[in-house]
């Protein structure tokens, strides 16, 4: 790996210890790391933060439901190989009516077959050492997804469609392979062996606090005091959806617009519930309690 010293964050994101020490470890031996925890919690933000404050190079790949590892990896673009073909043969047959000008391939050449393979977010980062590179939200793909990534895992390396050409990496030189989930179903049990696992708890209102003053720095203590103790207390009532990290810096930031007296008022208040609640049910049972 390009960086195998311990990472612990930067001035905008707190990388608790846990976190660290799993991150460091997946680094050193050149394997994914896979996080897993409920949403808002920063599982993103770690490797996108990691790429920034290293000045390293950043690959992103959002799962969906109909994530495919051609999509991921690389696939070969059959639509331009085949009219690159017909040009190559009207080229041939205006050369034999002695016309000199040619229809033009854009430089590519029917002949050298990587020319039409499209790289993926995968293929790029196994060809550029020490990059990062985000698997985001792996639980929503297809249950053959993360089966078909096992190969690759186990060799670190990948094979270009119809051309096989082999990208691959050593130890030394993967990419920072990171893999989010929400758990919102179960991944299959030789993936995650491929990977070092974490699970990131949600933080405790000391670290809240300091996370928050990652993110606002100079913000009035009445006003951070006042608006974790409501949030802890908003993630205690059993909603259905708990708000997270991410709903109570939303929350500050929008409160934060106006002098601190007036955001204390509107924290006491509540004002700007539609930040930390997002369900109907919720937001009832919100009003009700308060």
């Amino acid at each position: 790996m390009a960086h195998t010293e311990m990472w612990t964050g930067s001035d905008k994101y707190l990388c608790d210890m846990e976190l660290a020490h799993a991150f460091h470890m997946a680094r050193v031996l050149g394997m994914p790391l896979l996080i897993e925890g409920e949403p808002g919690t920063g599982k993103t933000e770690l490797p996108l933060q990691y790429a920034k404050n290293m000045n390293l190079d950043m690959f992103v790949y959002p799962v969906g439901s109909k994530s495919t590892v051609d999509q991921f990896v690389a696939k070969f673009d059959h639509v331009k190989y085949l009219r690159d073909s017909q040009i190559e043969v009207l080229n041939a047959q205006r050369e034999e009516k002695g016309l000199d000008k040619k229809l033009s391939t854009g430089g590519r050449s029917t002949e050298v077959l990587d020319d039409y393979v499209l790289m993926g977010p995968a293929a790029k980062a196994y060809s550029k050492p020490h990059s990062v590179l985000l698997i985001d939200e792996i639980d929503k793909a297809p249950r053959e997804f993360p089966n078909d990534l096992l190969y690759a895992l186990s060799h670190r390396k990948f094979v270009m469609p119809e051309s096989g050409k082999v990208i691959e990496s050593n130890e030394e030189e993967m990419p920072a392979i990171v893999i989010t989930s929400n758990r919102e179903q179960e991944l299959p049990t030789a993936f995650k062996g491929r990977c070092i696992y974490h699970y990131i708890t949600f933080p405790e209102p000391d670290t809240m606090r300091e996370i928050v003053h990652k993110h606002f720095p100079v913000i009035d203590e009445e006003l951070l005091s006042k608006s974790i103790n409501i949030f802890y207390q908003l993630r205690h009532l059993g909603l259905e959806r708990a708000p997270s990290t991410r709903e109570l810096l939303n929350w500050l930031k929008y409160v934060s617009n106006f002098k601190p007296k007036e955001a204390i008022s509107k924290v006491e208040k509540m004002d700007g519930l539609g930040a930390l609640i997002k369900t109907q049910t919720d937001m009832l049972r919100v009003k009700k309690r308060f």
